[in-house]
């Protein structure tokens, strides 16, 4: 049975799965409008995924075919994955902030070689161990490059442009921009009196922006061909102050689950922040690498314990903690 949730008003939210991930799914909201369903992401290119979305959308007496267009929080395989099989079915459009779908056509164009040789100069730069480094060379003399997620998804045909209406008939969507997780991550305002009338402005299609009981992972925005020196925390930080103004009703977010009280999940937020970055700072009376520094530094388990393909973005990110 696919795990749909209805959270009235014309909006419900599909599980969808995201393989051999601690996350578990990846929550594809649909919006009913005048011209057709819309889907807010679509979840990881996987055949067990695009299974669970379709049995999704039939459970609410619709399908892929129907799908009039796809709007996409940022750029990541377990968000913008199955964009590109929903159009093909479908014909949907697809939109994107512009920052992100500049990742996606670099990503497109380069070699795909290109991104594990990067990902193991920054390791090697922040003085990680070579058995960290050694799993990413393996896999790029062992022409396994070929299968990293996100390497040919879907360019977008539509731009989201930050403070603007989205062109959903009958609905009103604004998106703001929300930079930090990526470049181009935007939440999604819907405008509209909340359906069982909470105290609030609407509801908020937060993506990773906000979720209920976990932080987002904020790194170096990836570009190998650009020394742009970027603050990825510091615009996270600063679009979490924006979306706390906003003074939502309910936040319908990505992964867990929909809550109320937005602003004192930022505050939460913000509050984990200020404690890691004093907490850096005090270890930082002794020169250390970044490496070091994320060995050192308190997370939610022992640092032993988080499994490499977490561990390596933690580490990989720890030049912006």
């Amino acid at each position: 049975m696919s795990q749909v949730t209805e959270h009235r008003g014309g909006v419900w939210s599909i599980q969808v799965p995201i393989p051999d991930n601690p996350l578990g799914h990846t929550l594809v909201h649909v919006i009913d409008t005048d011209r057709g369903p819309v889907l807010i992401d679509t979840g990881w290119d996987d055949p067990a995924s695009w299974t669970e979305l379709s049995d999704g959308l039939a459970a609410l007496g619709t399908s892929v075919r129907d799908v009039h267009g796809v709007v996409i929080t940022h750029h990541h395989p377990d968000h913008h994955g199955l964009s590109g099989k929903v159009r093909e079915e479908s014909g949907a459009w697809i939109a994107m902030h512009a920052a992100d779908t500049a990742v996606v056509r670099r990503t497109r164009e380069s070699e795909p070689g290109t991104w594990l040789d990067y990902l193991a100069r920054k390791l090697a730069t922040v003085g990680a161990p070579e058995e960290h480094i050694a799993p990413l060379l393996a896999a790029r003399s062992g022409g396994r490059t070929r299968t990293l997620p996100g390497l040919r998804s879907a360019l977008p045909d539509r731009e989201i442009v930050p403070g603007e209406l989205l062109d959903l008939a009958g609905r009103r969507l604004r998106a703001i921009w929300t930079p930090g997780h990526t470049p181009g991550h935007v939440c999604l305002h819907l405008e509209e009196e909340h359906p069982a009338r909470l105290p609030g402005h609407g509801r908020l299609f937060s993506g990773d922006h906000l979720l209920p009981g976990i932080s987002p992972h904020i790194g170096l925005y990836e570009d190998p061909d650009d020394a742009t020196v970027t603050d990825p925390l510091g615009d996270y930080l600063d679009s979490l102050e924006r979306i706390g103004r906003l003074g939502v009703a309910e936040v319908l977010p990505a992964h867990q689950y929909a809550f109320a009280d937005a602003a004192g999940r930022v505050r939460e937020l913000l509050d984990h922040h200020e404690e890691r970055l004093t907490g850096l700072l005090g270890l930082l009376a002794t020169p250390l690498t970044p490496w070091q520094l994320a060995e050192r530094m308190e997370w939610n388990r022992p640092w032993e314990q988080i499994p490499y393909g977490s561990g390596a973005s933690a580490r990989a990110g720890g030049a912006c903690v």
